[in-house]
């Protein structure tokens, strides 16, 4: 996905992208090596025709009258193209003076003038004009000429103007980074070695699934500066501006190393474009800064009290609905707590996402309402748990007499479930589960052993995946069970686990005897139910708190910590941030009528990697009380354990990272 979400801006990103193409950049850029800037005037000629660098400038001036969200989806469109000419200091300095123009932007005293070398006007750190002579210079990145101030001034800093040169600056990275992916990619699906395609090569597929995970994480930072710096809110803005800085330039560098390394030999060579793009991303990277520093900053921000709040712009559709929504939360919260759950229930709003008579088969923006207004009451709903994921497959493949058995009552808290589909020798692999189902007069008898399964000690029901056909193909032949877990047969064990509890379990079946009207759906169609089971999500809205392992390690740094703690503590606050970017831009799709994205499979790898490195974090801050073992740290020392099982369970990160090779980036398999 593209910085862009809403019809508009997808379609400014796919016109200019073909409008930069035809400009033929690329070849500017080689023409132009060793030489003056002037062979880039046609393309700068070009920019200002269209205005490109003016969209966020008021018409009244000249300017397109857009916001600075649409000027950096250009940015990153013209970025993938590698448009050369200085278009990146002419948005920045046009949408800080208001006036359109070439304009070269000094973000920090004496330091360089980004686009100086082909710049009309200059601007100084605290905004003003700059009236020193600038010196052009041929540096890593051969698509611009920034310059070299020769008369420096005793200038103080801007905040403005670094923020608003970070906030397009990050766009550019996302354009480089989205190129770098595609490329990639495209290279290979088509490209053969030993006798097969590269891309179906693991390494390669988890490199470029690696590459989308960072590439999503440029882009949401990236999108998210710019939308804060429409929402007027300085101190949220500025949060956003080091989130990007700390996000955007390493991760954009990382993929266009990335991206050399998948092409390989090809990539190496200077007839490639690749390495133009590299080029791009070290530059912008330099003229940044270095990323720890935002990092130290968000750390500050965060003892602070701040916290990324980003607001859904419903556009109006709320109105509809939000009156009656309120008055049911209101009616909720009034009551005693022991009767909250039975009103969630009666008024859809546990699951509203679900069809009526359990849920209110609300659309993207009533769920949205329903959360908003439950977050203003101090409400939370009951977790259902596996109920979460048993339901919504007996809701649309069940019986009517099923759904009248099970689905209240699991709402209610009546009935607890457990998923009986790992086996020892399957794990994710549920094809080659082993675990078989005999038929006898009136049902079938289950014979085979489960594992990793939570609270089966205390569940009533389990969903069941069985053999029903040892003959048919492995994705065949597998049926989808309904078990009493009480029922003559089972045995469940603990498994102790590294942390020294027993979460979860292994279940032995011994010939257990499930009746026919418990298969869900038709024998031998269990495969597709499996996946309906664990494919189930709703549109939610996203909180404002980081993880739970990063709130912890802001507080521990509020306490006291070294300057390196506290750089670590703030890319943890990055990547926690991203994470719930990565969700709102989810939601934002759903709420355009769109399709599941990029982002809903790569926050489930980025948020298993921000609760991992976030829970060892804070055990790296806690020093040497770790091994004595005090009460004031067991706790923390049990959420480092615990978290490893995350890469682990419901598929692990090698896995995910095959399926998101396969399914988004349409590596062959």
């Amino acid at each position: 996905m593209s910085i862009g979400i809403s019809d508009e801006h997808v379609e400014l990103a796919a016109s200019l992208r073909k409008w930069a193409a035809s400009l033929d950049p690329v070849a500017l850029v080689r023409a132009a090596e060793g030489e003056s800037a002037e062979r880039f005037d046609a393309a700068w000629k070009a920019v200002e025709e269209m205005g490109v660098h003016a969209i966020a400038v008021p018409e009244s001036a000249g300017g397109g009258g857009g916001t600075v969200l649409d000027q950096a989806v250009a940015l990153e469109a013209c970025a993938h193209e590698l448009v050369p000419g200085g278009l990146l200091g002419a948005a920045v300095g046009s949408l800080l003076t208001g006036q359109p123009d070439r304009y070269g932007v000094q973000v920090r005293p004496g330091g360089v003038v980004w686009d100086g070398g082909t710049a009309e006007e200059v601007l100084a750190p605290d905004g003003s004009h700059y009236e020193g002579q600038v010196q052009a210079v041929l540096g890593v990145d051969l698509s611009v000429r920034h310059g070299r101030a020769v008369d420096a001034h005793d200038i103080e800093s801007g905040d403005r103007v670094r923020r608003t040169a970070v906030t397009l600056a990050a766009a550019e990275a996302a354009g480089v980074a989205r190129w770098c992916l595609a490329t990639a990619v495209e290279y290979a699906q088509v490209r053969e070695q030993f006798g097969q395609k590269i891309g179906a090569f693991q390494a390669i597929k988890h490199l470029c699934a690696e590459m989308l995970e960072t590439a999503e994480a440029v882009t949401a930072a990236a999108w998210d500066a710019a939308a804060a710096a429409d929402a007027g809110d300085d101190e949220q803005w500025a949060f956003a501006v080091e989130v990007a800085a700390a996000t955007c330039f390493d991760g954009a560098v990382e993929v266009a190393k990335a991206c050399i390394q998948v092409l390989g030999g090809i990539g190496f060579t200077f007839e490639h474009d690749a390495h133009l793009y590299l080029r791009r991303a070290l530059a912008l990277r330099s003229l940044v800064g270095d990323s720890d520093d935002a990092a130290e900053r968000l750390t500050a921000a965060a003892v602070g009290g701040v916290r990324r709040r980003v607001q859904l712009d419903l556009e109006g559709r709320d109105e509809a609905v939000r009156a009656d929504i309120r008055t049911g939360v209101e009616r909720i919260a009034a009551l005693p707590e022991e009767q909250r759950r039975a009103a969630f229930v009666e008024t859809g709003y546990l699951t509203p996402h679900w069809p009526a008579p359990y849920g209110l088969g609300a659309d993207a923006v009533t769920q949205i309402v329903i959360d908003q207004e439950l977050a203003g009451a101090g409400l939370t709903r009951p977790d259902i748990v596996i109920a979460g994921w048993a339901l919504p497959t007996i809701l649309e493949h069940g019986s009517a007499a099923q759904r009248e058995q099970f689905v209240s009552p699991s709402l209610l808290g009546e009935l607890v479930w457990c998923q009986l589909f790992s086996e020892p020798g399957a794990g994710s692999d549920l094809a080659a589960l082993r675990t078989k189902a005999e038929k006898v007069d009136g049902g079938w008898k289950i014979t085979g052993q489960k594992v990793w399964t939570s609270v089966a000690e205390r569940a009533d029901w389990g969903i069941c995946l069985a053999r029903t056909n040892p003959d048919a193909p492995k994705h065949k032949g597998i049926s989808y069970f309904l078990v009493d877990m009480r029922a003559p047969g089972i045995e469940v064990r603990p498994l102790r686990e590294i942390t020294g509890k027993a979460l979860f379990n292994e279940v032995f079946l011994d010939e257990v005897f499930v009746p026919d009207d418990m298969i869900v759906g038709e024998v031998d169609d269990g495969w597709k139910l499996a996946r309906t089971t664990l494919a189930n999500e709703r549109v939610a809205m996203a909180t404002s708190r980081l993880s739970k392992s990063t709130e912890r390690a802001v507080e521990l740094a509020a306490a006291g910590a070294t300057p390196a703690q506290r750089v670590a503590v703030g890319h943890s606050i990055a990547l926690s941030t991203v994470c719930s970017l990565l969700g709102v831009r989810s939601t934002m799709r759903s709420l355009a009528g769109l399709g599941p994205g990029a982002e809903s499979s790569v926050a489930k790898l980025l948020g298993v990697r921000n609760r991992q490195d976030g829970a060892e974090l804070v055990v790296a801050l806690l020093g040497d009380k770790v091994a004595l073992g005090d009460d004031d740290v067991r706790d923390d020392v049990w959420e480092m354990l615990n978290t490893r099982c995350l890469s682990i369970a419901g598929g692990t990160t090698q896995i995910l990272r095959n399926v998101a090779g396969e399914r988004i980036l349409g590596l062959p398999r």
